[in-house]
């Protein structure tokens, strides 16, 4: 499938600007929004893939304050992590696929030191669910409402939530409610790309939009 280069950039922008020096990154993948971190003090990549770990291990050799451990925020286990003192949790495009996402929230909001920040990515409007968000392993879509719930049971403060990619809100509706779709459209992928986020994100920046296809949202640590 086409990446989606410019909405990744976009989304990675949002994310570090928030972020503090000791950043935990829940769901690190094969590491490319964990090449935009390592200018940090630490980086505690965190992952339950042990290929994704392998290779990531492979791309960042010499990366002293890079912190690569096996791990899922949904485990118990995932709280030996505040032995590394962070002082902020990233989870971009990772909470909607653990079941419990209260757990996994409250485990991030345990590793972290007393006003911290806990940044995520999430996909927006329970109502645009789908066959396309069943068949990525989304258990959930979330609203604003549904954030300052979660953040409340996590023991959270919701400091900042807003929408973003009003476009891409439309064309997951169009695939969700119309076409039925069961995977995304690589070619309306890299139109949305390459023509739409360019634009649209330099709108939203100026003008918060009322609605999104994704949430964006960072909840704090009582200090």
């Amino acid at each position: 499938m086409t990446r989606a280069r410019n909405y990744f950039a976009w989304q990675s922008r949002l994310a570090a600007h928030e972020l503090g020096r000791r950043v935990v990154e829940v769901g690190c993948g094969v590491g490319n929004f964990t090449a935009t971190l390592l200018n940090r003090e630490a980086v505690i990549a965190v992952d339950n893939d042990p290929d994704c770990l392998a290779r990531l291990r492979e791309r960042f050799p010499n990366a002293p304050n890079l912190h690569i451990e096996h791990g899922d925020a949904g485990d118990d286990a995932f709280r030996d992590l505040a032995r590394y003192r962070p002082d902020s949790c990233v989870c971009l495009n990772v909470l909607e696929h653990i079941e419990d996402d209260v757990k996994a929230l409250r485990n991030m909001a345990a590793v972290i030191v007393p006003g911290g920040v806990v940044v995520l990515l999430l996909p927006a409007f329970p109502a645009l669910y789908g066959p396309i968000d069943a068949n990525l392993g989304h258990y959930r879509r979330y609203s604003k409402r549904d954030l300052t719930a979660l953040a409340a049971s996590a023991g959270l403060r919701l400091r900042r939530a807003r929408y973003m990619n009003t476009a891409g809100f439309f064309g997951w509706w169009i695939n969700a409610r119309i076409l039925r779709r069961h995977t995304q459209s690589t070619g309306q992928i890299e139109i949305f790309d390459r023509f739409l986020v360019p634009l649209m994100s330099r709108l939203e920046a100026a003008v918060p939009p009322p609605f999104g296809q994704s949430i964006f949202a960072v909840m704090e640590k009582p200090a």
